[in-house]
């Protein structure tokens, strides 16, 4: 009994430890972190905006320094629109996710094109780990008085070539995404890295 007694409080005592490694791996005070994202496409990276979404920000950091969008898809492609991804693994299964964050659309950034935004269901506050692009000025994704927007919580910094390339891709229906504009040859998020604070 003592010996799982021992056992519970080193695991709770290094749980807590490996949550505190977690939090400082964000970089919790650098208001504008970057993300290098490489894709078999090329490479591009962001500028997120913490001062404006802090909830979606470390949200989003934390699938980042977790490794959950590496070797994932962009799984929804339109051109002019979007460039989707953060949800589904290359074999097309749903990636493993966190609670639901609570839905910051209204801190007066917009979905202009080469913003980066939450993806969400009906529910306004269902954003996960999905994420997509703006490849045009999508105002009609930007919240009103009546309703919720989705939100933008950073831009591109470089490498916009590499999305404008993507969003040319021909796509097709994939039933084991649920999309009708999956990419007909898979785009890889090879790996996403949080940038070092200089």
């Amino acid at each position: 009994m003592k010996k799982l007694i021992a056992a519970c409080l080193f695991l709770c005592a290094f749980t807590a430890h490996a949550a505190a490694v977690k939090t400082a791996d964000l970089q919790p005070d650098n208001l504008f972190p970057r993300v290098k994202m490489e894709t078999n496409y090329g490479t591009f990276v962001v500028e997120l905006d913490r001062t404006k979404a802090p909830i979606t920000v470390n949200n989003f950091l934390r699938y980042v320094v977790d490794g959950t969008y590496n070797n994932t898809i962009f799984h929804r492609v339109i051109k002019g629109f979007v460039v989707q991804g953060g949800g589904f693994t290359l074999k097309g299964a749903p990636v493993k996710t966190r609670k639901p964050i609570f839905n910051e659309s209204g801190n007066g950034l917009k979905n202009t094109l080469g913003s980066i935004a939450m993806a969400r269901e009906d529910d306004p506050h269902s954003a996960t780990s999905q994420f997509f692009f703006n490849m045009g000025n999508n105002d009609g994704l930007n919240p009103s008085t009546r309703h919720w927007g989705y939100t933008v919580f950073g831009d591109i910094m470089s490498g916009m070539s590499v999305l404008e390339k993507i969003e040319k891709v021909p796509t097709q229906y994939d039933s084991n995404v649920g999309d009708q504009d999956v990419p007909t040859a898979p785009v890889i998020l090879e790996k996403a890295t949080l940038i070092k604070q200089k």
